[in-house]
């Protein structure tokens, strides 16, 4: 066979390797890989495409990865993603194409990411989070009558607003990115010989110091007003619009606790994990609906979205990406399910509100975890098309301008709710349409520009601020003991149950601030902050972009209700 001649030279991690003598047929090049000798051999067509890769690893031959320079498409043997991760640090020198041909080998799971980065993940999280934020906005309407603020719901005055909220329901997304990034977060940890205590308390402190920096600010301000002379129950409205976010924190902090043994479930039996949560899901629904148990529905937290969680590590190992068709049949089969279920009348089609009789996210249903699998299934199978998008610098960056603004875009992003509530509502300078009616949807969009102008410069004060804090701030304090694991759950359990009573019942219900609820909070800060040191892999890295989550928790029939 007759084969191209290559440019000599490729660079591996910063160090120029020329091209070797004698390897004009069949170009090669050796590099480490964590410490470990590696050696990469090329083959090229007549047309310049590579045609064959294979790779040893000391004596033990890798399995050869079939049709490498076509779509990179092709499913490398057991061995062979190492390779592939492998042939992606080479770097093409001025002139030089192996390299760039050595790149195309790279599998579509991971195009689009940069230093281990998932790029495609981050960009989910920054369409959610907007999603979220337009969402609440857009359907949360504040009313000023007889000298008090209430808000309203425009679900509840919209009949068709039900199908809208299809478009903002969102949360799966975000705990399908969050089972994506602790699988390669805790994998990466535990073979460093991290112990599980320490690796969830750096994911935790990572989420509470925002939360409690968040938590300091409005008791703060609930303080104030109360001294000013609010009503109560004005303060007990806007205490309650400010928390009902922090619902998804005890959830997401409990998925962080059983991560290990979730993933080792994964490993071991695969889809199967989340396909029996789901059927627990089913059967918890049925004993809601069918016998009027509504107790046993709180279930459903962990069993609607631990599958979705688990479904992020199927995502990460490609179980649910490969083969192509897999992503596809998720979503048909999720939008059947969710078909059949709001067809017989069983759960209303309205995916974030509480619903008359029952509903679908308090707790979350089958029907909701039915929508979960078509969302998955279509953000999957968007993935490659997506990520070779974001491979362009100009799109990337502006992803990468965004992504730190998430978490704290998601703590906040109901205050500017509040403050146009207080400084323009009393005044009469905003109307007061009738919910639902035209002249309510025309003014909409300003509605959203006046809340957006106060919103983006509060966000990046916030972020100016919270850079150079949460650099100092430490995830652990105090050696490690054998009691340490213990001392972590007690804080997480007790951090848990204090921002569940806040998301249920607001921060000044009848308008005093929940003394016994804050205290159980900062006890549990403060415990898990003093369960031990940081670890050796201090901080979540780059890599690991915590999945920033959006409500649609426990709410009452109020405002705000709307989006994720």
């Amino acid at each position: 066979m007759k084969t191209r001649q290559h440019r000599p030279g490729v660079t591996v991690g910063g160090s120029r390797i020329p091209a070797r003598a004698g390897c004009e047929r069949t170009p090669s090049a050796s590099f480490g890989l964590h410490g470990a000798r590696r050696r990469v051999q090329l083959t090229f067509s007549p047309g310049g495409r590579v045609r064959a890769a294979r790779g040893w690893h000391g004596q033990s031959p890798w399995a050869p990865l079939p049709d490498p320079g076509g779509t990179g498409m092709a499913r490398p043997g057991p061995r062979a993603g190492s390779l592939v991760h492998a042939l992606g640090e080479l770097r093409p020198c001025r002139g030089s194409w192996p390299a760039r041909q050595a790149r195309r080998m790279k599998p579509a799971r991971d195009r689009g990411s940069a230093a281990g980065r998932n790029r495609y993940a981050d960009l989910l999280r920054v369409v959610a989070i907007a999603a979220v934020v337009v969402g609440h906005w857009l359907l949360t309407t504040i009313t000023y009558r007889d000298g008090q603020l209430s808000g309203l719901d425009a679900i509840r005055y919209v009949s068709w607003a039900g199908w809208v909220t299809l478009g903002f329901q969102v949360m799966p997304v975000f705990f399908l990115v969050g089972g994506y990034v602790h699988a390669i977060s805790w994998t990466r940890h535990h073979e460093r010989g991290e112990a599980w205590a320490g690796w969830v308390r750096d994911r935790a402190m990572g989420l509470l110091w925002p939360t409690t920096v968040y938590v300091a600010v409005i008791i703060l301000a609930v303080a104030g007003a109360r001294m000013a002379g609010a009503g109560p129950a004005e303060l007990a409205e806007a205490g309650w619009l400010v928390a009902l976010q922090l619902w998804f924190l005890p959830v997401y902090l409990l998925l962080i606790a059983l991560t290990p043994a979730m993933l080792a479930a994964h490993r071991r039996w695969g889809l199967a994990v989340p396909a029996v949560m789901a059927a627990g899901a089913a059967a918890v629904d049925a004993g809601v609906v069918g016998y009027h148990l509504p107790v046993i529905g709180y279930a459903n937290y962990l069993l609607v979205w631990g599958s979705v969680y688990q479904c992020g590590f199927a995502w990460r190992d490609g179980t649910l990406t490969r083969p192509r068709w897999r992503p596809y049949a998720l979503a048909a089969a999720g939008a059947a399910a969710l078909s059949g279920l709001v067809a017989w009348g069983l759960f209303p089609v309205d995916m974030i509100g509480a619903g008359e009789r029952v509903g679908n996210t308090t707790p979350p249903s089958i029907a909701l975890l039915a929508y979960a699998a078509a969302q998955t299934g279509l953000v999957l199978a968007a993935a490659p098309a997506v990520s070779r998008l974001l491979a362009r610098p100009r799109w990337w960056r502006r992803v990468t301008r965004l992504t730190p603004a998430v978490m704290l875009v998601y703590l906040w992003h109901m205050v500017p709710v509040v403050i146009v509530a207080v400084a323009f509502y009393p005044t009469g300078v905003m109307p007061q349409p009738r919910v639902g009616s035209a002249e309510w949807w025309e003014l909409r969009p300003a509605w959203i520009a006046l809340l957006a102008a106060i919103g983006v410069p509060l966000i990046a004060g916030l972020l100016w601020l919270h850079r150079p804090l949460l650099r100092v701030l430490p995830t652990g304090l105090g050696p490690g003991r054998p009691w340490s694991p213990a001392v972590l759950a007690a804080g997480l359990a007790a951090a848990a149950f204090g921002l569940t009573r806040l998301a249920i019942a607001g921060f000044a219900p009848g308008g005093r601030l929940p003394a016994a609820v804050l205290g159980a909070y900062a006890c549990g800060v403060l415990l898990t902050l003093l369960s031990g040191g940081p670890s050796a892999g201090h901080g979540p890295r780059p890599d690991e972009p915590g999945a920033v989550p959006v409500r649609a928790g426990p709410e009452r029939h109020r405002a705000g209700r709307a989006g994720g």
